[in-house]
Formats: C-alpha cells, sequence, structure tokens
C-alpha cells in the first residue's frame, strides 16, 4: 500500500526498468505519464570531473594530519572537519566520506562510484510533487584509508532560488546489488534522508545573513581598560560563552503557525516586530510570543521517514526511469509529522526539510537573524539536540560502526568510538553554524558506555561536556553555546524520580544548566494534592535551584497529562471538564506567579500551554508501530478535545472520513483498540484477528469484551472486518489529524486577553529583576500553610545586592478557598508594600482592599513589592 503522499490518479502506465537501481526498484515499476506528454529536448550540462592535483592536495592535508602529534579522537575530530560536500570560491567542491563498510570488501574500482545527479529541468521547491530530469555523472574518488576523497569540477551549489546538484556514494555489494552511502554531516537534504544530500554554498549563504553586526557584539571580549585590543594577538583570547537568557519559550515548528515552517515562524516574529516598533496593539495570541529572551526549538533536525516497506527506499525522491545518464525522477515535498525526537542521526547538520517551506536552509538563517535583530532586543535560539539514540531507521542509513546495539528507543551510538565522536560533534558543529545560540542536549542519562578498566557502565560525561564545548564560527566569530542539558540519571532505573538530584552536570560545568525535578514528565498537575506531595522537590528549587530549568508546561509535561487515568483524583477545581482541567494545569496563575514572582531557576513556558492548544507525542513516519503508539497516545481524546473541537469542520477530517461522527465513537473504539493491544502484548496480527472475530457477523470466538460492545446496530462502518492494513490506516490518519489540531493557529482567537496580559506582566517583572534567578539567602523565608486539602505557597525575598527591594509572594496551589494573613505569616506590615501583579479576578469586588487578610482561591496570587525610603 502506498503512503498517503504518493497516491494519484494515473492516467496512462507505461513498464520501465531503472538499471541496477535497488534503491529505486530493480523491478518493474508503474510510471504514469499524461497524455500528449510533449518531450522536452535534453539540454547536457558540463560533466563533474575529479581535479588531480587538487584532490592530491586535499589528500595530503589529511596525511598531515594524520601523521601529527595529535590524539587519534583530535586527528578524527580535525578531518571530520573536510567530510561532506564543501563548495569552494574557486567553483570547486570538496568531498570526504568515510566508508569502514567497503574498506572489508573485495570490489573492483569501478564498482564504488561517487553520484552525482544535477537537475535538468527547473526545480519548484514548493510544488507537492513534480517530474524532473536529471543529469547522471559517476565519478571515482580517491580511496586513502577509511576514507573517499575527491575534489571535483562542474557540480552545481544551490542557493536560495536554485536547487544543486545531489549527490552521494554508490557500490555494488557482495550479493551484486546497488547499494548508497549518504552523507551523514550533510549541509542540505530537501528530500529527506534517504535521497541524496544537496551540494550547497554555504560561504555566501554566511556572507549574506542579516544579523552579522550580532556576532560582532556577542563573540566580544571584554578586556580590562588598560589592555588595548588591538595589542592583544586574537588567539591568545578566551572565547566567549552565551549568556543565560532570563527565560525561555519553547516551540514546536510544526505546530506553531499555521504555514508549520521556520519561513510562517519568520513571517509572525517579524510581523509582531513591527508591531512593536510601531506602537501598534497585539493580539492576546501575539502577546503570548513575547516577553522571553529566548526561543527553544523542539529537534529541527531530519526525522525518520514513513516506510511503505522496510527498506531503503526513498518516498519523496523517486527514478521512475532513465535513458542512458538521463534519469526522469518524481519529487514528492516531504511532509512528515513527528514531534522531533524520533531522529536517524543521518542530516543531524541540517534541518528538517518537511519544517522548510522553500526547501532551502536560508530559513534557518532567516528565522534566527529575525530574533536576533528583533525591534525591541535580540531574541536567543536555541536548538534542542538528540545525540544519545537513533531510531532502528539509522540501520538502513548508518554503517554499523554508528551503532552499539538496540535500546528502547531505538538504537544505541558508538560514541566512543574515535570517529564516530568525532563526526557526531562536527554535526553538532554545523548545525549550530547557522547562528544559534545554546544548546538544549536531549537524554543525558543515555549517553552510556562499559568501562572496561572499572567493569562498571558509566555516563558518558566528557562527551556531555565537549558537546558544550563546541565552538561556534560565524564571520570569524567565535562562541560557546548557553548549554541546558536534560538529565535524570539513574532514569530509568527503579526510584529515580526520588534519588535523581538533577545536578551532575552543574556540578561539571557550573555554568550551564539541568531541567530541575518540576519540569520532568512526571509533572502531573492536574492531579489532586500534586503540589502538596512535591513539597521536597519545591524546596529544592528554592534552596538550590539557580541553575535549573523551572516551570511546569513543556512538551513533555503537557504529553504526560493525557497519560493520567480519569479515574485517578482529578483537582476539579481548575475546570469542569478535563481538558479544562488540563489547560488551566500547564497554564496556572499560582504556579506561574510562583516560578516567575519568587522562584530561583530559569523560567520556561510552552506555547501549546499558554496558548490552550493541545498536545501529543505524534508522529506519521510509523508504519511498523503506529498502531502501538497510537493505542498508547488515546488518552488526548479525553484530556484535549472536547466535543465541540471535533466537529470543527476543519478537524479530523480524515477519521470522520472513516465514519467517526462523533468524538464518542471515536474514544470508544480507541480504548478497545488500547485494551485488545494491551491483552494481545501488541501483537498486531492477533489484534486485527480479535477484531474480526469481535466486529463481524459472528461473535462467538470473542474474547475481548470492548471489542464486542462495539459491535451493534449503527457500528461505524469502517470497524467490519477490520485487518492490519486498515489498522494502520486508523492509526496514520488519526496521527495526521491530531498533528492538525495540535496547531495553535486554531485557538488564536481564544487567546484569553487578560491570562496573557498577566503572564506578560510576570515575564516582565522577572526581568526587571534578574536577581530572582539567583538561590534564596538567609534573610529570604519561604514556607506553605497545608489545611486539609489547601496548599498555599509563601514568602519573601530581598534583593540580595543592595537590599533595595523585597518582593513578598503568596500563591494558592490548590484545594479549597481560604482566607489569607500575608502580614501576620510573614511578620509584615503591608501597609507599607504595593500589589505588583495579581492574578485575574483577584482585585474584583475590593478582595484586595485590605492586604492584611484577603481570600484566595485555587489557582489565584499575589506579587507585592517594598521599597525602601532613601
Amino acid at each position: 500500500m502506498l503512503h498517503p503522499l504518493l497516491s494519484r490518479k494515473p492516467t496512462r502506465s507505461i513498464d520501465i526498468r531503472c538499471q541496477r537501481q535497488p534503491l529505486w526498484g530493480n523491478q518493474i515499476l508503474r510510471v504514469e505519464t499524461k497524455p500528449n506528454l510533449e518531450v522536452q529536448p535534453i539540454l547536457e550540462l558540463p560533466h563533474p570531473r575529479v581535479i588531480e592535483d587538487a584532490t592530491q592536495e586535499l589528500i595530503d592535508w589529511v596525511v598531515a594530519v594524520e601523521h601529527s602529534d595529535a590524539s587519534i579522537f583530535e586527528k578524527a575530530q580535525k578531518i571530520a572537519t573536510r567530510l561532506g560536500a564543501h563548495y569552494r570560491a574557486d567553483g570547486l567542491t570538496e568531498i570526504g566520506f568515510w566508508v569502514p563498510e567497503l574498506i572489508g570488501q573485495v570490489m573492483r574500482k569501478h564498482e564504488i562510484y561517487f553520484e552525482v545527479l544535477t537537475p535538468l529541468d527547473a526545480i519548484n521547491p514548493r510544488a507537492a510533487r513534480q517530474t524532473v530530469r536529471f543529469q547522471r555523472d559517476r565519478l571515482n574518488l580517491v580511496q586513502h584509508g577509511q576514507y573517499l576523497w575527491g575534489v571535483v569540477s562542474d557540480m552545481q551549489p544551490g542557493k536560495r532560488d536554485r536547487l544543486g546538484s545531489f549527490y552521494w556514494i554508490r557500490y555494488i555489494d557482495q550479493q551484486g546489488t546497488l547499494q548508497a552511502i549518504r552523507d551523514v554531516v550533510a549541509y542540505s537534504l530537501p528530500y529527506g534522508v534517504f535521497a541524496p544530500a544537496e551540494l550547497y554554498d554555504m560561504e555566501k549563504l554566511q556572507q549574506n545573513r542579516a544579523d552579522l553586526d550580532y556576532f560582532t557584539r556577542t563573540s566580544a571580549i571584554d578586556l580590562p581598560p588598560i589592555f588595548n585590543a588591538r595589542s592583544v594577538p586574537i588567539d591568545t583570547l578566551p572565547i566567549p560563552r552565551v549568556d543565560a537568557p532570563r527565560n525561555i519559550l519553547q516551540l514546536h515548528v510544526g505546530t506553531a503557525t499555521a504555514e508549520g515552517t521556520l519561513e510562517g515562524l519568520t513571517r509572525l516574529y517579524q510581523r509582531i516586530s513591527d508591531k512593536l516598533a510601531a506602537g501598534v496593539p497585539l493580539t492576546p495570541a501575539e502577546t503570548n510570543y513575547i516577553g522571553y529572551d529566548a526561543v527553544q526549538l523542539l529537534p529541527v533536525e531530519p526525522t525518520i521517514e514513513f516506510r511503505t516497506e522496510y527498506g531503503f527506499e526513498s518516498e519523496f525522491f523517486v527514478c521512475t526511469s532513465e535513458t542512458g545518464d538521463i534519469l526522469t525522477i518524481d519529487l514528492i515535498k516531504p511532509n512528515t509529522q513527528d514531534w522531533g525526537y524520533d531522529v536517524p542521526i543521518v542530516g543531524s547538520s541540517t534541518t528538517n526539510p518537511a519544517l522548510l517551506g522553500s526547501l532551502r536552509p536560508d530559513e534557518a538563517i532567516d528565522f534566527i537573524a529575525t530574533l536576533h535583530n528583533f525591534s525591541t532586543g535580540p531574541i536567543q535560539v536555541i536548538y534542542d539536540i538528540v545525540y544519545g539514540h537513533a531510531d532502528n531507521q539509522s540501520e538502513l542509513l548508518l554503517n554499523r560502526e554508528y551503532l552499539k546495539g538496540p535500546n528502547m528507543y531505538g538504537q544505541d551510538l558508538n560514541h566512543q568510538l574515535p570517529n564516530v565522536r568525532a563526526i557526531f560533534l562536527e554535526m553538532q558543529r554545523r548545525k549550530i553554524n547557522t547562528g544559534a545560540d545554546g544548546i538544549r542536549v536531549d537524554g543525558g542519562q543515555d549517553f552510556r558506555f562499559f568501562n572496561p578498566l572499572s567493569g562498571l557502565v558509566e555516563y558518558d560525561d566528557a562527551y556531555l561536556l565537549a558537546m558544550s564545548d563546541v565552538v561556534q564560527e560565524i564571520g570569524g566569530h567565535k562562541r560557546l553555546m548557553f548549554t541546558i542539558f536534560e538529565d535524570g540519571r539513574p532514569w530509568p532505573a527503579e526510584g529515580w524520580e526520588e534519588t535523581s538530584t538533577y545536578a551532575d552536570l552543574i556540578q561539571l560545568r557550573p555554568e550551564s544548566y539541568q531541567w530541575g525535578p518540576l519540569i520532568f514528565a512526571h509533572n502531573t498537575p492536574t492531579l489532586k494534592g500534586f503540589w502538596e506531595k512535591k513539597w521536597r522537590r519545591v524546596c529544592e528549587v528554592i534552596q538550590r535551584g539557580s541553575n535549573w530549568i523551572t516551570g511546569c508546561g513543556n512538551h513533555d509535561t503537557v504529553r504526560r497529562g493525557n497519560q493520567v487515568d480519569p479515574n485517578e483524583p482529578i483537582n476539579w477545581n481548575l475546570g469542569k471538564t478535563l481538558p479544562e482541567v488540563l489547560h488551566n494545569a500547564y497554564d496556572n496563575p499560582a504556579v506561574t506567579l510562583w516560578v516567575y514572582g519568587f522562584s530561583p531557576g530559569l523560567p520556561m513556558d510552552f506555547i501549546n500551554a499558554t496558548a490552550r492548544a493541545p498536545w501529543m507525542f505524534f508522529r506519521n513516519t510509523d508504519e511498523r508501530y503506529g498502531v502501538k503508539v497510537v493505542s498508547e497516545e488515546i488518552g488526548f481524546l479525553d484530556w484535549q478535545v472536547t466535543p465541540e473541537l471535533y466537529q470543527n469542520p476543519e478537524l479530523f477530517p480524515r477519521l470522520k472520513s472513516l465514519g467517526f461522527e462523533t468524538l464518542d465513537q471515536l474514544k470508544e473504539f480507541g480504548k478497545a483498540l488500547q485494551h485488545a493491544m494491551l491483552e494481545m502484548d501488541y501483537d498486531l496480527s492477533e489484534v486485527a484477528a480479535a477484531c474480526q472475530s469481535c466486529l463481524g457477523e459472528d461473535t462467538t470466538a470473542c474474547n475481548v469484551e470492548t471489542l464486542k460492545l462495539l459491535n451493534r446496530p449503527g457500528m461505524v462502518t469502517f470497524l467490519k472486518a477490520l485487518d492490519i492494513p486498515k489498522l494502520k490506516e486508523f492509526a496514520l490518519k488519526f496521527m495526521e489529524d491530531c498533528y492538525g489540531v495540535c496547531n495553535v493557529s486554531h485557538y488564536e482567537g481564544d487567546v484569553d486577553r487578560h491570562q496573557a496580559e498577566f503572564n506578560l506582566n510576570l515575564r516582565r517583572f522577572r526581568h526587571d529583576r534578574p536577581w530572582l534567578g539567583q538561590n534564596l539567602i538567609g534573610t529570604d523565608r519561604f514556607d506553605k500553610v497545608s489545611q486539609g486539602d489547601r496548599t498555599i505557597f509563601y514568602g519573601v525575598r530581598t534583593n540580595p545586592k543592595d537590599g533595595s527591594e523585597g518582593i513578598a509572594m503568596v500563591a494558592h496551589m490548590g484545594g479549597d478557598p481560604m482566607t489569607v494573613k500575608l502580614g501576620e505569616w510573614l511578620g509584615l506590615n503591608l501597609k507599607q508594600w504595593q500589589i505588583a501583579v495579581a492574578s485575574p479576578g483577584l482585585e474584583d469586588n475590593g478582595n484586595l482592599e485590605d492586604l492584611s487578610q484577603f481570600e484566595l482561591r485555587d489557582s489565584q496570587g499575589l506579587l507585592v513589592t517594598f521599597s525602601p525610603k532613601t
């Protein structure tokens, strides 16, 4: 069955064989042609060729590195900088591939070649589908050790308005099958990880970026006045590390705007920037994007791709015919939908093409430059990078040297092999050279290895620190990245929630940050008494949380909210329905006031939480495990979707086309499927058999009661004769519909103005008081009141630098209303204090006329300030 992206109505079919093309099919292909198709004349381009002298110079450089006094790893690092394809100012292209898989095989020279595919027709990168002719050239590179090297002429570099030559290594294996080796450190993969990479003129791209002045400013070193900068050799100056932001907005590019692309996000921020510069009021939805020092993007690396069969073929770059060295190729614009963490590692140096409206690397640069040049001041960009694991699709794309073996996510990566370690760090260097200011390292606890000297499995802290020390260089300006580590070691060991310190890497790199204990995936504030149960961790944040990322809503926690059993004790003070409860739990005025107005650390918000938009773990990239994943995510329907939302004609079109006309119908089948998958231990063939025995005419053999209950008059017709293909169809349509539902653009008109302004006021409050990020000092106080089911946080802090300002806070974290006596609790005369920020509605009906005593309800909070008279 073809992926929906590839389905089309045929007009006329012809049989064509692609010569020795297992990647494109050695079998007979059915290729569509339009009736009366006009044959276009073939325009022959200059043929690329290997320039021997230049190639020898490149190899001489490699030999010099190999014979230097550097360590094996340092040599591998230096050589890795020349891997891939580098277009030079003289019009030549340097090529380098690490190919250990070829060294041990006995092959004739002509059976390993560098294949260049240059488009003969103009490619429209915005077209959903197009057929393009390519000129194919095959060249023999020079083998040196485990590498292939060459300097090649006449390759066409890609640029903003033109796609360049595509390339990869091709070879015939010992079974006579044509294989491919892809560029793992590519600069451009417009048609995905299974297609060849594109040559790109990165030097020109960097020269033309609009934020070069920003890098000049932020890479400067503050020297003592006695030094003249010109008298200090550049090479002796330390490389500055980017300063930590004061707060962060986390977002997913694919769901943050209606376009779902980086260029869409660029337009959004440029529009907001222009409005602020002109003094034009923002909409409540736009307000949710401002007041942040940094934007953290969920991973934008290329993700795994949908496989109709578990093979090497590209779904987006498909050869349909060849005449000599003229190939006809169908190009399908990638539209993979993934939350970002399912990566094959190949091409992590570039940007996921599904997030590029133009398929051009320029989009990433344009977005970053727009934020760096924002009208109210620069906004940093933080990349979320995933190098702790790889999806199983990596086995189809990487040689075995990169992989150590299976884990719960797919494959462990072989960071201990010097070449692999060096190539991964080079991937990261190329990625941050797009202009990022910081990195978040995903899953630090996954970087482990067996140490034969100790006989123990240990954490690879040296590699994690090396990731923090990768040097960015743009326009001659060097910087080190602001670094966040997500590290919950000893996760996944039993009891990790209580034993994890969340501080191992901060101790090794004091200027770095880690995700704190209240922002990990076990955060479930929809439950009664959650904050009371987390009191020990709350106190840790207060006492030593200065280098922790704090907050409540993020991509992990909101997704975790979907998994809470609705039969658990829910805090119904937060809403009348489960979606109301969840939205008010993760965008909670009391929590936000405590985090921004009082707590140490670095606050982070999630746009889907502040926009009250749904969120889940989605991917349309999984044909093998798609049904399993959907069965585990079915709680999304309880916690994030209302009947009114489901009835929106723009949403859930695919599921409605299957006959699920109401949310109740979908929920009922989803829960029955979830139950059946658990009962059958996720064996899809057994689940399909159970569906057929329970949903057909004869149900005597049915032993799954939840499925049997579906079999009644009016049952959704799609459920009759369910088999594996239909279950997979349901899973794919569920994921693609839910991806659309998670786009925040659908909810722009529903953002509450008062809530958006309250959140913005808190962000500004913290910006004006950077000392709040520090840990509390001896004269400060933080405590709670617990009466019955009530939990009230309260405290007082003073500017530790000069005592110039005091701040008092009270926040109702859950339970029944309570009369607050803040002055009595803190021993303060509140007549001398002023209201700074109050949660929406708290000041209604004169409730705060007397600050010494007032009523506080669940999720309400108050900040007051005091400035001593001078």
